[in-house]
């Protein structure tokens, strides 16, 4: 275990906050409005659940080397999100997801100001997540 300074600390906490808001935002979605998760938002929320648990232990116990698949699971998320994203918004590929399961992937239910979508959240967490873990990488190269 590698000793990380305060402001490591502090990104490790923000991107656990992220994970954290972003798990609640996909329970709140499913279990309070009742809006089914369809196959790509399950992908998702497969890659985002596991970083609430991952960013918090590395943040306990101050060790970046625990945080590593993080990245890795955030960079796949930004890339499966920007998929259902475009299916939702793209003509073309709006016909694709309508097999997508039970619960057709191009299916929106919701559109704040006309392009904020769920994938469009979970893309944002994912991003942001990604972003701020090779910002404390570099950080911690800087710091060696």
């Amino acid at each position: 275990m590698g000793k990380i300074s305060k402001r490591a600390e502090n990104l490790l906490l923000l991107i656990w906050a992220q994970a954290f808001i972003a798990l609640l935002g996909s329970l709140f979605f499913s279990e309070v409005m009742n809006y089914e998760p369809c196959e790509l938002c399950w992908f998702q929320r497969i890659l985002m659940y596991p970083l609430v648990i991952i960013y918090g232990v590395a943040a306990v116990k101050k060790d970046l080397s625990i945080a590593l698949p993080g990245l890795i699971m955030s960079g796949i998320g930004m890339f499966v999100s920007t998929y259902h994203y475009l299916v939702q918004k793209l003509p073309a590929l709006q016909d694709t997801g309508g097999a997508c399961g039970l619960v057709p992937c191009n299916l929106t239910y919701v559109n704040y100001f006309g392009f904020v979508s769920i994938p469009f959240l979970a893309g944002t967490a994912f991003i942001i997540i990604f972003v701020l873990h090779l910002i404390l990488w570099k950080e911690q190269k800087e710091m060696k």
